[in-house]
């Protein structure tokens, strides 16, 4: 079941294990935190503490109607890391999560040891994309989750993958379909208003790992490349036999980007203060 903490007038569900320097990993839309098993499996030990939290609206934490700003999610995981008494953390997050992941930069830059970026993208929403989120929205509202979990999965997890990983294909769905349809569709609308984040990637001065599936339809390797290219400190990792997931389609694979990040952190910064443990 994890730990429970009440930040910000709703109740925050998260895992927390290790015992090292802190690492906070932010799940994508329309999943929660089991998405970063295979991550918190492989990681978690001695050397670093990982953090992953159900964001508000998913998984166990309480569901907020209405639309939730990228500001907001951003500020759960401040108070999470305040509940926890962590100044600096790395933090990262696959597609929605990573771009909470830079407004919580824009936020707070000065708590940030290393930034991971998974399949996601800088750039503000466009005018048609908005439409396009509120309407998925509404579509979510009035028929569930269902319907589009189905739909999508093929984007999420490669077509090759959903056949030869049916594990990872059915967990996918089930999170998916497990989301709370008030909270998809809040993140869905705070997403249509969320800055341009392209400016804000050359100021990181801290070790950055920009990751993507090869085969991702959603994020493609161009978004990706568009971050590297800007991000001072950063690896561009393309992972090969992945989409939206690589994660989860190619946990080996993303594990060792992963740790390439996590010595470049060490390295970058030395010895972890105190206050970060």
């Amino acid at each position: 079941m994890g730990n429970r903490v009440a930040v910000n007038g709703i109740t925050v569900a998260y895992d927390d294990q290790g015992d090292g320097a802190p690492l906070v990993l932010v799940h994508g839309h329309p999943f929660d935190r089991s998405m970063w098993a295979p991550q918190v499996a492989e990681v978690a030990g001695p050397a670093w503490r990982v953090i992953v939290p159900d964001l508000r609206g998913y998984g166990e934490s309480t569901v907020v109607p209405g639309a939730t700003p990228l500001e907001t999610f951003a500020r759960d995981i401040a108070a999470l890391l305040d509940h926890l008494g962590l100044r600096e953390v790395v933090i990262g997050g696959l597609s929605m999560g990573g771009q909470i992941v830079l407004e919580f930069f824009r936020l707070f830059p000065e708590r940030v040891r290393g930034l991971i970026l998974a399949d996601t993208f800088a750039q503000a929403e466009t005018d048609e994309g908005k439409k396009v989120r509120n309407a998925m929205a509404d579509r979510l509202l009035a028929e569930g989750m269902g319907p589009y979990a189905e739909e999508v999965l093929p984007k999420m997890v490669a077509p090759y993958n959903i056949e030869a990983l049916p594990g990872v294909a059915a967990h996918v769905l089930r999170m998916m379909r497990d989301a709370p349809v008030a909270g998809a569709a809040a993140a869905l609308r705070g997403r249509a208003e969320r800055p341009d984040y392209g400016d804000l990637l050359a100021t990181v001065a801290v070790p950055a790992l920009v990751v993507v599936g090869r085969d991702d339809e959603f994020t493609p390797v161009a978004d990706a490349e568009f971050m590297h290219h800007r991000l001072p400190r950063s690896e561009l990792a393309v992972i090969e036999g992945a989409a939206h997931m690589p994660n989860l389609e190619r946990p080996e694979h993303f594990g060792h980007a992963l740790r390439r990040l996590l010595s470049a952190v060490e390295a970058h910064a030395g010895v972890p203060s105190a206050d970060t443990r």
